[in-house]
């Protein structure tokens, strides 16, 4: 690592006030013009590329960053709302949470992509192209004849050599955030780029230490510019690389590209890169024992996705296997297919807590429980056609630069997340035991306590808080009741078309919904009380007394989740002093092969320090490089909402 490098942009962050801002209003401009939308997008990338001011620090290798903070819209807000008289427009209203075919345009060069190019991406490819020469320019004012040269092949050419294609990388990338494009994914780094890597490992060019050295730089490039690209939180940017995982022959993609990615990320300790592993029943143990040394040092990655599920689960929802083999994730967690998908994997969220604790105000009083539970997946069904009926006639900001990078949109399905599977199953599983099986809890008593947020009866509260069947705490009922709402869930989906000709997808993540959700919804019969948030991705509850890791996997890997292949994550939490235990790094990696052999689709790991959080919170200045997982993001724990820093101290801790 290049500490000096490292003080500059992560410490001091002195590249900063070089910043400023675009002062025009270039939305009234470009109404007051008249402009289709694929012209001001343009204008705009050829503008902002124009007001970008090269800087170099005299020790990088990987060049660019962001000078100029902002992008005004090519929108005006009146505009924006004629739009909204006519379409549904998700986030921001443009395009996100893709995975473009970086590969091509590197091995091809952008004046050769040019030639195939429409009027607008010709413009785009010339803009980029004439601020990389500036940034050439700066290098040779320097006398940093390295950069220079190769600024002098990429863009515009392909890249020879591994240095000139994370280059290129780069340079792409940085585009796609300077269209407006936004949660830009990485992709499946260590595929694309080790032909450039062995080549020159081969032939001499590197030792496995300059190598390092090349991706710590290429690594840093992602957080000069991160606090740019702030979705929920900063942190949540979309920048997540995926490594190893199946080839289309069969064979194991891990290779000591991965490996030293791997390494780069634990010596650096960063938010970006998001390091995803891509594994399988057959990835050897040694595989997951270097995750799990990435895992020790508190980042929140890897995230793990078992290809075994996850490939199926694509291809039964009509993905074509080549396409299914060569998934990665988009933002957090949700499985996209790179280069040719066009997916809207986060379009809405199912709250299954709500609809538990609807059907049993209604209907409590009446018929068995098997009315009851039949009663809900009437309600899932129902939510499910709600959301589907809501969303019409999508659209889009055109993004040619972003369509430049991708070999059409073969794929247009649509993602809904499940909040609160086990809060819900929870619940579900507490009346089963209290009011239907044992008859110890009356219909009135429990509706009361609902009512008035259990305040009247702390008894009651303290049994089905506590006592009462949970989710990974290796009750059968609560486990058999978590799959009938996943089932329920992909039945309610199954089969149906959304308005741009795709499928929609169940999953069991939450995002930014276990808070959301959570926060208008009274208290449920599972014992959380009025507000209480529910566990992230597919969880337990905060409140489930889990005996330990290994009940906690086998709980949630006894469903078939080939159907709720949106994707959702378990997540374990573990004390970071366990990590001392010179033999945890193997009981932590035999712990993860146990969750994919069971047949487990996405694991995702924290090593926390509760004191440190607690102190960070009285003294934050002490601590700036503090990292936590969210979701499906890492975060500077310091940075973030109470709200978000007060949830991820609840959350469960392990140890094995």
């Amino acid at each position: 690592m290049d500490r000096e490098l490292y003080r500059y942009y992560i410490l001091d962050r002195a590249h900063r006030e070089l910043r400023g801002r675009c002062e025009r209003d270039l939305g009234a401009e470009y109404s007051a013009l008249g402009l289709s939308p694929e012209e001001r997008m343009t204008r705009r990338f050829e503008h902002i590329s124009g007001l970008e001011v090269p800087h170099i620090h005299p020790d990088e290798k990987i060049v660019l960053m962001r000078t100029v903070e902002n992008l005004p819209d090519v929108f005006t807000e009146e505009e924006w709302a004629e739009i909204k008289k006519e379409h549904y427009i998700h986030e921001l209203g443009y395009v996100s949470n893709l995975s473009p075919d970086y590969a091509k345009t590197i091995s091809e060069g952008l004046l050769a992509r040019k030639e195939g190019a429409n009027e607008y991406q010709a413009r785009m490819i010339d803009a980029l192209i004439a601020l990389c020469d500036r940034y050439r320019d700066e290098a040779l004012g320097m006398g940093r004849e390295d950069v220079a040269e190769i600024l002098t092949r990429v863009p515009r050419y392909p890249a020879r050599n591994f240095r000139e294609a994370l280059q290129f990388f780069r340079i792409l990338h940085y585009a796609l955030w300077l269209e407006g494009d936004y949660h830009n994914t990485v992709g499946r780094f260590d595929q694309y780029m080790y032909p450039y890597f062995k080549r020159d490992m081969d032939a001499g060019v590197y030792t496995r230490e300059t190598a390092l050295e090349l991706i710590e730089d290429f690594f840093l490039s992602f957080n000069k510019d991160s606090d740019l690209y702030v979705g929920v939180q900063q942190g949540d940017n979309g920048q997540s690389m995926v490594l190893g995982g199946r080839l289309a022959d069969g064979s194991e993609g891990f290779n000591e590209l991965s490996e030293l990615c791997l390494e780069a990320s634990r010596n650096l300790k960063l938010i970006d890169p998001k390091i995803n592993l891509r594994v399988s029943k057959n990835t050897p143990l040694s595989v997951y024992e270097k995750g799990t040394e990435l895992t020790k040092v508190g980042l929140g990655f890897p995230q793990y996705s078992n290809d075994d599920v996850v490939i199926e689960g694509l291809t039964k929802l009509g993905y074509d296997y080549e396409d299914a083999v060569n998934y990665v994730v988009a933002a957090c967690w949700e499985f996209i297919i790179p280069g040719v998908g066009n997916d809207i994997a986060n379009i809405g969220a199912v709250n299954f807590p709500a609809l538990v604790d609807k059907t049993i105000r209604e209907n409590i009083h009446n018929g068995d429980f098997g009315s009851l539970v039949e009663k809900v997946k009437t309600e899932i069904k129902n939510e499910c056609d709600k959301i589907r009926e809501s969303i019409k006639n999508v659209y889009f900001v055109p993004s040619p630069f972003m369509d430049l990078l991708r070999d059409g949109k073969k794929y247009n399905n649509f993602g809904i997340h499940g909040s609160g599977i086990a809060c819900a199953a929870d619940a579900l599983a507490a009346v089963k035991t209290y009011v239907y099986d044992k008859r110890s809890v009356t219909p009135d008593r429990l509706i009361h306590a609902l009512d008035t947020d259990y305040a009247d009866d702390p008894e009651l509260l303290h049994l089905l808080r506590f006592e009462a069947p949970k989710m990974g705490t290796g009750s059968p009922d609560a486990d058999e009741l978590g799959g009938l709402l996943l089932d329920a869930f992909a039945d309610a989906l199954e089969g149906k078309t959304n308005c741009m000709g795709g499928r929609w997808r169940a999953g069991t993540g939450t995002a930014m919904y276990y808070l959301w959700h959570a926060r208008d919804l009274g208290a449920t019969a599972d014992g959380r009380r009025a507000g209480e948030p529910f566990g992230t991705n597919f969880s337990p509850s905060l409140f489930a007394q889990v005996p330990g890791p290994v009940t906690d996997i086998e709980s949630f890997t006894s469903h078939n989740l080939t159907r709720n292949i949106n994707g959702g994550p378990l997540t374990l939490e573990f004390a970071s002093g366990m990590f001392n235990d010179p033999e945890s790094i193997s009981k932590v990696a035999k712990l993860l092969q146990y969750f994919i052999v069971r047949g487990g689709h996405q694991l995702q790991l924290n090593a926390v320090n509760l004191e440190a959080m607690k102190d960070a919170q009285k003294h934050p200045e002490n601590y700036r490089q503090l990292v936590v997982r969210i979701w499906g993001w890492s975060a500077y724990f310091v940075e973030l909402d109470k709200e978000f820093q007060d949830h991820v101290m609840a959350r469960q801790e392990y140890s094995v």
